[in-house]
């Protein structure tokens, strides 16, 4: 029998994680969130967008709109955003993680897009904006439970915001998803929690690498320029 993978292991013990039923108290499993404040309160993050954010998420969703599932939908936003003037990077993190008490151990990676715009008013000072094109998917549950999934659905799709309003984001729904979990009676795993999902977003092991905005070239076909190490994040 074939050794399993270390993809497929670390799956099995996700899968585990978040299916296996705790002996957590009644008092846990029967708690109820406050939907409306948590809500309210994740309102109140998005709508904190500046002018810029705006613009460049109206352009990151023009871009894909009726285009479809292109293999290499990322490399493509990046390059209409270069086309565009803005500096857009493809972004590529990684980490290794222990969950179990040490026991397992396997790396994790994520891609997503970063544009660093500078202000105009202060020379040599630069905002970086992360752009995620499949954001929402990264927060939901197995089974989560209403309150969690109403609040899911205040989050979008693509999203574009400062490290700062990202942490704040996931500060907020890493705690909901702690909830969530422990009213369904389940365990929190550790890739539930903020230091884990921010790991994806904001770790320093991070490099960026540049496309190529050559517009003859096909949404599959980028071409790369030598890869570089990522800004230092903040946190």
């Amino acid at each position: 029998m074939d050794s399993l993978g270390e993809e497929e292991l670390a799956q099995m013990v996700r899968d585990y994680w978040e299916s296996d039923q705790s002996i957590a108290p009644l008092s846990v499993r029967t708690s109820k969130l406050r939907p409306k404040k948590s809500q309210s309160s994740l309102q109140d993050i998005l709508l904190e967008a500046k002018d810029i954010e705006t613009q460049v998420l109206d352009k990151a969703l023009m871009y894909v709109r009726g285009m479809g599932e292109p293999s290499s939908l990322k490399k493509w936003v990046v390059k209409r955003l270069q086309m565009d003037g803005f500096e857009a990077s493809l972004c590529k993190t990684s980490w290794v993680s222990a969950f179990g008490h040490k026991v397992f151990h396997f790396t994790g990676d994520y891609e997503y897009i970063d544009v660093m715009i500078m202000d105009k008013n202060i020379s040599n000072k630069a905002t970086r904006l992360i752009v995620d094109m499949d954001f929402r998917s990264q927060f939901e549950l197995a089974r989560p439970t209403q309150t969690y999934k109403e609040l899911i659905n205040t989050l979008p799709s693509v999203f574009v915001g400062t490290e700062e309003r990202l942490d704040k984001v996931i500060s907020l729904l890493c705690s909901a998803a702690k909830e969530s979990l422990k009213e369904k009676g389940l365990h929190v795993p550790p890739w539930r929690k903020a230091k884990y999902m921010q790991s994806k977003w904001l770790s320093n092991n991070c490099k960026k690498v540049s496309i190529v905005p050559n517009p003859e070239l096909s949404m599959d076909a980028s071409e790369e320029k030598n890869s570089t190490t990522c800004c230092p994040s903040i946190f």
